[in-house]
């Protein structure tokens, strides 16, 4: 058993205390790093040298891209709570979370085909192993609320929506490791194993994007939660007067 001051210990208590953080006040400091982060890119990071100002959209695409994965692995994780405790709280914040991600992942789309089109002049690629793999991701994530709601609400429901969410954050490696082993990269890759591509303020910049949706992400994730907790109470309000 865990000691009061061992690391794991001290890691579920931030995670309690980033959860009492007042919802209006997550919202106030989403606004303020969205509006620093762009500020950011549009008028202190530099032109890029081959892409020039189109190389912009990078900042919120690949930080669009790894918000998507933050939100389904935080799916996975709740579902893995769920699974352990048997708590429908968790099931709800699964959900919740790859509701999150699969509107992260829309985005990451999205942007990934306004970038193509700027720069292969073409919106999509097939033999980029990159977008292909998101792609089926992201459909695998899709189908993620055909199968919960072909179920009716239960532990049934509950267990099969875990097990799936589970399966689907192994997808998340696979696709990383499938990339970096194909033998044709025409994506630009950003990070390396020693680290990432580029330094100076395209750097600062992209951190600041990147904590900055994340932020809002977990804003939106918090909004949308207290809402379904919200719905719950009062299905079962309804159902205990009738």
């Amino acid at each position: 058993m865990s000691s009061p001051s061992s690391p794991a210990a001290a890691t579920i208590r931030a995670v309690g205390r980033a959860s009492r953080i007042p919802l209006p006040a997550l919202a106030a400091a989403s606004l303020v790093l969205v509006t620093t982060a762009l500020a950011f890119v549009f008028f202190v990071a530099p032109n890029d040298a081959n892409q020039g100002f189109s190389q912009r959209i990078f900042y919120f695409h690949v930080s669009i891209a790894f918000t998507a994965y933050a939100c389904f692995a935080g799916g996975a994780w709740q579902a893995l709570c769920h699974l352990w405790k048997r708590d429908p709280r968790a099931d709800l914040a699964s959900y919740v979370w790859i509701h999150q991600g699969v509107i992260f992942g829309t985005l990451v789309l999205l942007t990934g085909s306004i970038w193509a089109k700027i720069s292969w002049g073409r919106w999509w690629l097939w033999s980029e192993d990159e977008l292909v793999l998101f792609l089926v991701l992201f459909l695998f994530y899709c189908a993620y609320f055909m199968l919960r709601f072909s179920v009716d609400p239960g532990p049934q429901r509950a267990n099969l929506s875990a097990v799936y969410a589970l399966f689907g954050v192994v997808l998340i490696p696979v696709s990383f490791a499938a990339i970096r082993l194909a033998k044709t990269f025409t994506h630009p890759e950003v990070f390396h194993l020693h680290g990432p591509s580029f330094h100076g303020w395209i750097l600062v910049t992209y951190c600041l994007a990147q904590v900055a949706l994340l932020v809002l992400a977990y804003t939106l994730y918090r909004l949308e939660l207290g809402s379904k907790r919200l719905d719950v109470r009062l299905r079962r309000l309804r159902e205990a007067l009738a």
